[in-house]
């Protein structure tokens, strides 16, 4: 008997203005923001349903989309007899909504006519900010198989994080019966759940929602259908937990929400690790990323230890110790990098403008010599001098300049901009 295909479509929320990731976002959207080297953000749940074998996939924005469009065009191209797709949808006035995205549900309100024209019966709603991996189908298969209206991915977490997150109560059944947003510490105690023995142990018994979602077509359009909700976490759901059949669907794997730069900053670092919580070289569970037709790194007199390097790399530093490198990075030599993120070029430079950029005692794009910079992200297509130092860290206060953004201790080089010689941040 032939199995039937399930029909999925897939909704990937980008954000909305992403101020908490600014400057990473100051002109780029939350999605396209640049990770581990080679990545982009939206590149994970877009591989998460790839590799669940779901190819209908919507990505849902509103703010400096020009490199988000670019990327994806670039990146996610199927066969012409293939159905599968990856399209953005952007935020469009029209005489029924002349209104920009007011959240969340009311993103995915505004794109319903453009979902309801393809035939599915499910709908997985995503986050665009996210590092993780997972298999959809289980979920799928746990949400059918408990004939529920709506199935929710949910985190076990400890009393520490849980006031950081939407807080569900579930019965023997995984079925949620109520829901707490962001939970003072003293209300704990009220909202335990069952989890496995290891989360148990580990203290985490509380779940946590991952905003994550599944919806049943006839559902998702009956409740966008009413117009004063604007929010999943805030309103939608905690309006459908006595309405609805909820499924709590419980997940032990590593994830990890990229909201602001810490997160983002210790997220990336992480991948250095001897064994990451995050695998990006899992062969069943692929990060798709645009291909590009870039050389092999080169390295002179460099000590590497514990990094990744992206390809197309120029690496003529003295050391670069527990560190992401970005694709055409540029490094001079006797520089020490450690504990960054560089997020490499989008283009190289060629011989004239090398030579023309020395000649006016211009830093060229990539990183100078005997530079010393450490706890830093330093964003795209940035030109900085020589003998540079940079001392990221707990010590220095936030701060926003023309140049860099300093945020819980981390420097963050603005995208483009320049550096001169013996330029200091300590």
């Amino acid at each position: 008997m032939k199995t039937k295909k399930k029909k999925v479509i897939a909704i990937i929320l980008g954000g909305g203005q992403g101020s908490r990731l600014f400057p990473l976002t100051e002109t780029r959207s939350k999605p396209a923001v640049p990770i581990g080297g080679k990545y982009r953000l939206v590149d994970i749940p877009i591989s998460n349903c790839l590799n669940s074998n779901i190819y209908k996939i919507f990505v849902l924005t509103q703010f400096n989309s020009a490199s988000l469009n670019a990327h994806i065009k670039n990146t996610f191209n199927f066969s012409m007899f293939s159905e599968s797709f990856v399209d953005i949808l952007a935020a469009e006035q029209t005489p029924d909504n002349p209104t920009w995205f007011q959240g969340t549900a009311d993103a995915v309100r505004q794109c319903m006519s453009h979902f309801v024209k393809h035939d599915f019966d499910h709908a997985l709603i995503l986050s665009g900010d996210q590092l993780y991996q997972m298999d959809f189908n289980e979920m799928l298969e746990a949400h059918i198989a408990n004939d529920a209206d709506i199935s929710i991915a949910t985190l076990p977490v400890n009393a520490k994080d849980a006031p950081e997150f939407g807080i569900l109560k579930t019965n023997s059944e995984n079925i949620i019966e109520a829901f707490i947003e962001k939970p003072a510490a003293s209300l704990l105690p009220e909202w335990e759940s069952e989890v496995s023995t290891e989360m148990f142990s580990q203290g985490k018994k509380y779940l946590a929602s991952m905003g994550i979602y599944i919806f049943n077509r006839q559902l998702l359009q009956e409740i966008m259908a009413d117009q004063g909700t604007k929010d999943f976490g805030k309103e939608i759901i905690p309006q459908a937990v006595d309405k609805h059949k909820i499924l709590s669907y419980q997940y032990e794997g590593y994830w990890t929400d990229i909201g602001n730069i810490d997160s983002f900053f210790e997220a990336n670092i992480g991948l250095t690790d001897d064994i990451p919580q995050f695998n990006l070289f899992d062969n069943d569970n692929k990060i798709f990323t645009r291909p590009r037709l870039l050389p092999p790194s080169k390295f002179r007199n460099s000590l590497i230890s514990q990094s990744l390097i992206s390809d197309g790399s120029i690496i003529n530093a003295r050391e670069i110790k527990k560190s992401i490198i970005g694709i055409r990075a540029r490094i001079g030599e006797g520089t020490i990098i450690e504990n960054c993120y560089v997020m490499g070029n989008d283009f190289y430079q060629d011989i004239e403008e090398i030579n023309s950029d020395n000649a006016q005692n211009i830093p060229l794009v990539g990183i100078g010599s005997n530079c010393m910079i450490k706890n830093a992200l330093i964003d795209k297509d940035v030109r900085i001098g020589n003998n540079v130092y940079i001392n990221g860290g707990k010590h220095l206060q936030d701060a926003t300049t023309d140049l860099y953004s300093i945020k819980d201790g981390i420097v963050v080089v603005k995208k483009g901009v320049l550096l001169p010689d013996n330029f200091k941040i300590e």
